[in-house]
Formats: structure tokens, sequence, C-alpha cells
């Protein structure tokens, strides 16, 4: 019989899965040889008493005789195991689906489809991940913009270039987020995203990893046009039946494909293509998302602040802080990148937003997260369905303006003074001897209190002292502020009803992040694998 064993203590360090093992029988009371398997299945670091810093497993065994062995005995951390296995549905429908965008939601609804046996048509705005990240690497260098291959569009979607986090708040009920990790290490990740607690792949594997899944999806029959972009949606009778498509120089080489499935997986930052689903009668809706800006500690100093006389033995900290302000706002630290940076993540020209990434070994000098506060429809000045959209662009304008079209730095304490406020200096000060911005792309010391409405400014702030109490010397004023991080998530909702649906037009499928229904690289990938099962099994209302 399996069962589940948690609260499995190990020192830090490396361990072998007979480390591991031989921890879980002592905590059964039983020899080693009694285990004939084990799988571990979440790995933590419990940092709450950095005197006692420490791993924390979960793992499986596979117990001879566990029923005799354990009959009688009670224990609080051990019970039956209990994994929920995700399987791609039966084929129903037999169509020829059509899916635009591909990154990870339009990648998973992609290799479901291939693996029920289908065969589906996949348009990508961008370039194909090598070409993108060749791209990429120009515009950081020179500041020219490519605005259909950058760090939002392209192979991959813009999780491509942030680091690859696979953490996500959603409970794996269905077992789909297991299927999306154990699917990422069958094409080259790393086989410990699968049970780490804060999982991530790291920039420069996830691109290998990509390019692999699409070879798989390509020898299963599907097709993929790159640098395509959905210029319209055909409906007749309220029932989608095709859509089209532009390709070459100002995508004047125009193609009809017929289809009675669309996915639409098109990403947070397709803004045109979201006017374009408005005007055809999609039933946009504006929703909350978040704004702020990026900030950069030394890494030493983080990993310190974390893990005490442990940094030298663990990889690069993470961190998580939150706060709630005098005005009721809630601050709080995103897309945290151990050892990373902050990168231009623009896509359009004259405007300029930035996220933040790591490669895989987490080695950079700084360590940035995205300090954000909510924001509502309320706060963006306008109305409509794409407001929010409006509320993006009008922050990324200033941004662009603030640093002449290069990211634009400033220090807490200058920011402080600049809105009219005093920053105190923390007792506990950061080592800042060799200390600068990390960035992928130019910056330039400007005035961020310009950029964002100032009551979102002061909340900021005010969230920054609040962390300054929790970790001493986070709020330092010599510590760089980067702006402007405005593409957390989509600014729109489209909405679908429980197949996965349109509630306004049939045969479209609104799916992942850009949709409103997702946050993340995993559970946009959850959201292509659950679209694709709604379609693949025929369980929609327009059959």
């Amino acid at each position: 019989m399996i069962y589940r064993v948690n609260n499995i203590k190990l020192p830090v360090g490396r361990h072998d899965i007979e480390d591991v093992k031989r921890a879980a029988a002592r905590c059964l009371r039983i020899s080693a040889g009694n285990i004939s398997g084990i799988s571990i299945m979440r790995r933590s670091v419990d940092a709450r008493d950095k005197k006692d810093i420490h791993y924390v497993y979960s793992v499986d065994c596979d117990i001879r005789n566990g029923e005799r062995i354990l009959k009688g005995k009670k224990w609080t951390d051990i019970t039956a195991a209990d994994r929920t296995v995700y399987r791609i549905p039966e084929a129903v429908y037999r169509g020829r689906p059509v899916i635009v965008g591909f990154g990870p939601a339009g990648i998973f609804c992609a290799y479901s489809f291939v693996e029920a046996g289908l065969k589906p048509v996949i348009v990508e705005r961008g370039s194909r991940v090598d070409v993108r990240s060749a791209d990429v690497k120009s515009f950081w260098e020179t500041g020219v913009l490519k605005p259909e291959s950058n760090v939002q569009f392209g192979e991959g979607g813009a999780g491509t270039f942030s680091d690859g986090k696979l953490n996500t708040l959603i409970k794996d009920r269905t077992g789909r987020c297991r299927f999306v990790l154990d699917t990422f290490v069958r094409f080259g990740a790393p086989a410990e995203i699968v049970y780490d607690a804060k999982p991530h792949i790291g920039t420069d594997i996830l691109t290998e990893v990509i390019r692999n899944i699409r070879e798989y999806i390509l020898e299963s029959g599907a097709e993929i046009f790159f640098e395509t972009r959905l210029t319209d949606i055909v409906i007749e009778d309220g029932r989608l039946t095709g859509i089209r498509v532009g390709s070459g120089q100002d995508h004047a080489v125009e193609r009809h494909i017929d289809t009675d499935r669309l996915v639409l997986a098109i990403g947070h930052s397709a803004r045109d293509t979201f006017g374009l689903l408005r005007d055809r009668g999609a039933g946009l809706q504006p929703k909350p998302f978040a704004v702020g800006f990026r900030i950069e500690h030394p890494r030493d100093f983080i990993d310190r602040t974390q893990y005490g006389g442990f940094a030298h033995l663990l990889p690069a900290a993470p961190y998580k802080v939150t706060a709630q302000t005098s005005s009721g706002r809630g601050v709080y630290s995103f897309c945290m990148c151990p050892g990373g940076y902050v990168v231009n993540a623009s896509s359009e020209p004259g405007h300029l937003a930035v996220n933040g990434m790591s490669y895989s070994g987490r080695k950079g000098d700084n360590s940035n997260a995205a300090v954000i506060v909510t924001v509502t429809p309320d706060d963006f000045g306008c109305t409509g369905e794409l407001a929010g959209v409006s509320f993006q662009r009008q922050l990324e304008l200033r941004a662009y303006e603030a640093g002449n079209g290069s990211i634009p730095v400033q220090r807490i304490g200058d920011f402080a003074s600049c809105l009219g406020r005093f920053v105190d200096t923390p007792s506990a000060a950061p080592d800042l001897s060799d200390y600068r911005p990390q960035t992928k792309g130019g910056y330039r010391e400007a005035d961020l209190s310009t950029i964002l409405p100032r009551n979102l400014s002061e909340d900021i702030l005010e969230g920054l002292r609040s962390f300054g109490t929790r970790i001493p010397g986070f709020d330092h004023p010599e510590i760089f502020l980067s702006g402007i991080e405005s593409r957390t998530s989509s600014p729109v909702r489209i909405p679908r009803g429980e197949s996965g649906e349109s509630t306004d037009i049939k045969g479209l499928y609104p799916c992942g992040e850009g949709a409103g229904y997702a946050g993340g690289i995993t559970s946009a990938a959850m959201d292509g694998l659950y679209i694709a099962g709604q379609i693949i099994a025929g369980n929609n209302v327009s059959s």
C-alpha cells in the first residue's frame, strides 16, 4: 500500500533519494528495506527559525505489508496517498480546432489536442522562440523595438522572459498542475520542479523546453503559423465559422481559416485583439489588476535576511511581503526573482513597461520583485471595456518619457522626497558598496513619482516602510526602484460559461491569462488543458 508521509525534516545540503528514504523510514519507525518504492511529492525550506533552517519533505512510500506494520498506530503525518492523475479525455469532437496564441495556455491546449489525435492549427503573432530571443536581446542592447517580437509576444508567451516560475495558488484537485510539471520535465526541464514548493525553470532552460514541445506538436500533425496575426473573426448567426489572419509586412498577406472551435490564448498584452473582440461583440469586461515598481536589493542581503548563517548552503532566497495601507489598499510583492534582472518588457513604441527575470542558476548580483498595489475600474480615469488598457498605456507613456526610452530608476529616498515624504535610514543597512541596478535594457535615473497617480505612489511608499519593519534594510533610502510594472495580469475578462465557451459567441473559447482566467505560467497552462479537455470531450453548449 502507498502512504503519504509528511513533515520529514532533513538538514540543508544535498540529499539523494536514499537519504530521503532512510528519513521516511525513521518517521515510520520501520526498516528502509520495508519501503519498496518512494516518490518525492514536495520539498520546501523551513526558515522560520534562523538557527534551525532545514528542508521539509512529503513523500509517497510503497510499504511492504504496510497495513500489518502500521496497524493500530496513530500518525498525524502519515495518511493514505491520494494522488489525482489528470488524463486527457477521449476525443468526441473530430473537427480541426484553431488556437490563437502560443504561450503556456496555447501550448498546453495544442499538446492536449495532438495527444487526443486532433490536428490543430496554431496562429502566433510573434516569432519562434530562437528568433524571438535574438530580437529581445537586440532590443535590450539597441533600444530598437519589434512590436510583434518582444518580451510580450512570441512563442512561449510573456513567461518565457520572466524566470520560468511555476508556483501557483490554485489547488490541484484535478491533477492538471502535476500534469503540466511532468510535461515540462518530459521535454527537458529539471526533475525537481515536480516537487519543489517554489519551482522554477529559468529563462535559459525554458526556451529549450518550449522548442522541444513545439517540435513534438508539429510532428503530431499540427500546423503553426508564426509571425501571423489574427485580423478578424467570422461570425454567422452568433456562431463562429472562421478567422482571418495576416502575415508578412504590415500583415498584408491575408488568409482565411475555417473552423468552428477557436481557442483565444492571446496573453495579457494583445491590446489590438481586445479591441477586435469588443467590436465583434465578445462582451469584454474591465477587471482589477495591479501596478507598481520593481525593487532591487543585493542578492547576498536578501539571502542573509531569509536564511541567516545557512545562506551559503541554499539557493538564492525568495521572499513574500504584504501590507495594508492606511487608505485600505493592499500592497504586496509579486513575481519575485532571486538573483535576477529587471527587464525592459515593452511591446508598444513610445511606451515602457518592466518585468523581472532570472536564469536557471539565479546567480545575478541582485534579487528583485515587483511591489504593487491593486487598482480597480474606479482608478482608471475613464470608462468602457478597455479602460484598464487605457490606464496601462498612460502609465507606460509616462515611464517612457521619464526615462527618455530607458528604464527609469530612482532611489527610495529620492522617491520619498519627490512625494514630500521622509524615509528614516534603517539601522540594519545592506552592503551597498558594489550595488547598482541590474537590468536587461538601459536604465536612467528619473523621477518615478511622475508616473503613478500620487495616491498610489504614497500607498507603495507606505507599503515599503511596512516591509522594512519585517526585513530591516528593505526600505533603505539608497535602494533602487524602477518602473513601470503594469502588466501583472490582464486588464479585461472575456466572459465564458462552464464549458469554457464564450457567453456571447458560440465556438469561441477564451483561455488563459489574457482572457482573465489565469495568472502565471502554470495556471495558464492548466487553463489550456481545461479548455482543450472541454472541446475534446464535446462539452460545449453549441454542439
